[in-house]
């Protein structure tokens, strides 16, 4: 993720980043106030221009932040290291919260940060539901509540490039999930999403009672996620 930020930032918001992640590493207990404080310091603002929210590709401060968690880990253990992430999470804004959902895949963590992927879930804003289902979702999310979480990016209108492990993970129940959302879409005159009709054609493989019919070759348009 640094490289990307290499790609964004100008020479003094690098060196500024420098500075800071060598002051985490040497004394991790300034993660408490550099956190929050690293985008005034360093820089902000998308990544990707056309990703202004960073639903996808991560905004210059989450990747900012996430530098500077990975440099304060390195002086923890596990136990130590989910509590401050847990500290973190729990009185950050949401551009914090965002934050540690991006780094907790850097992190070793093990599954023990389900806790804050479920609040992120359980919420509305749907830029922590990006965050929330990236890689480590994908490593550490049971298959129901994953299944859910996709589901409700469709509802939200989350971006499913946003998602990690569909290649690894779609089903035939989450293809009769996402069938059952786009029949009520149609059953109300709605439009159906065209990320959920690219799902179905990736997943109908899974479900021999899904055939063309259920997708209109039309509609059909590819589905540039990168698993």
């Amino acid at each position: 993720m640094t490289d990307l930020l290499d790609d964004v930032l100008g020479t003094e918001g690098r060196a500024r980043l420098t500075e800071l992640t060598g002051e985490v590493t040497s004394t991790p207990a300034r993660i408490a106030v550099l956190f929050p404080a690293v985008a005034r310091a360093v820089g902000r603002g998308p990544a990707d221009p056309d990703d202004p929210d960073g639903m996808v590709t991560p905004r210059i401060e989450d990747q900012a932040r996430v530098a500077l968690l990975r440099a304060a880990a390195q002086a923890w253990n596990r136990d130590a290291l989910v509590t401050e992430i847990g500290a973190l999470y729990r009185h950050g804004d949401a551009d914090e919260k965002r934050a540690v959902l991006r780094a907790v895949d850097h992190l070793d963590v093990g599954n023990a940060a389900l806790d804050l992927v479920g609040d992120a879930l359980r919420g509305n804003d749907t830029r922590l539901i990006a965050a929330a289902l990236g890689p480590y979702a994908a490593k550490h999310l049971d298959p129901h509540n994953w299944r859910h979480g996709v589901l409700k990016c469709l509802f939200t209108g989350v971006p499913l490039a946003a998602v990690s492990g569909f290649a690894e993970r779609g089903d035939a129940e989450l293809a009769r999930m996402v069938e059952g959302f786009a029949a009520e879409r149609r059953a109300a005159g709605r439009d159906v999403p065209a990320d959920a009709t690219c799902l179905l054609n990736r997943l109908t493989s899974k479900r021999p009672d899904l055939d063309g019919g259920t997708v209109p070759d039309q509609q059909r348009v590819r589905h540039d996620q990168e698993d």
